[in-house]
């Protein structure tokens, strides 16, 4: 269950609880379960808040045992429905508090990736791409090695996270299975090639597209990718695209 289907289910649960409150409160309200008459709906839901909020003023109490297992059941239920949603709202925004210092994938933000575009590495393809992306409201985020370039991206209003791309542990917190594409952006020739190596064991059917740093890399990639992901020299498409206009 996703984030937003949790909450709206606390929210059922919240709204079924303070109901169940008050409809008990004034059917044995009405039977003389209670110390004092209760027939009015608001007088039903204050005592209806005050049991499940445990403040219990005692100005209104069961007096007969059926008064009083609605009065425990209603204890028991609603404290459990609000409690756990209180754990559950605030746990999760507490976690992401603290795993956005570290620059970490949330849990929170993990179970919402789905149908996801991932860019690995801030080189220019990669940043033309995002800014593409961006513009047509598609889902991306972009994994970078260094902290400060997670802060920089993040400034200019992208989902970036601190990770290694080269390592299936931590590749394993964006959900490689479950995006549309992989796209990866490394400066670094040997990064670049353990990045593919990785995608291509965890990506399922995922799409990938890899840059190729240099000519060398190309080679190497082309023979890692083995017919499973695009390989793209964005150095030589430009020379070539030069080449043809002066040469027209």
């Amino acid at each position: 269950m996703d984030v937003n289907s949790r909450i709206f289910a606390y929210i059922i649960a919240i709204i079924g609880v303070v109901v169940f409150g008050i409809l008990g409160t004034l059917y044995f309200g009405g039977k003389g379960g209670f110390n004092v008459p209760v027939k009015g709906v608001v007088g039903a839901a204050y005592f209806t808040m005050a049991t499940v909020s445990t403040v219990g003023y005692g100005d209104i109490y069961p007096i007969t045992s059926s008064a009083r297992l609605f009065v425990i059941a209603l204890i028991v239920i609603g404290i459990g429905v609000f409690f756990g949603a209180i754990v559950s709202i605030f746990g999760e925004f507490m976690e992401s508090r603290i795993e956005r210092i570290s620059g970490r994938m949330t849990a929170f933000e993990k179970r919402a990736l789905n149908k996801h575009i991932i860019l690995i590495g801030s080189n220019t393809t990669n940043m033309y791409l995002a800014e593409k992306l961006a513009e047509r409201n598609e889902r991306f985020i972009l994994i970078t090695s260094e902290e400060e370039n997670a802060e920089r991206l993040k400034k200019l209003g992208y989902r970036a996270y601190v990770a290694d791309a080269t390592s299936e542990l931590d590749m394993s917190d964006f959900e490689p299975k479950k995006a549309r594409a992989i796209v990866i952006d490394i400066e670094d020739s040997s990064r670049a090639i353990y990045a593919l190596l990785v995608a291509k064991e965890m990506a399922g059917n995922s799409k990938i597209v890899v840059m190729a740093p240099t000519k060398g890399a190309e080679h190497h990639l082309r023979n890692i990718a083995a017919g499973k992901a695009l390989v793209v020299n964005p150095s030589d498409i430009a020379a070539n695209t030069i080449s043809d206009t002066l040469f027209k």
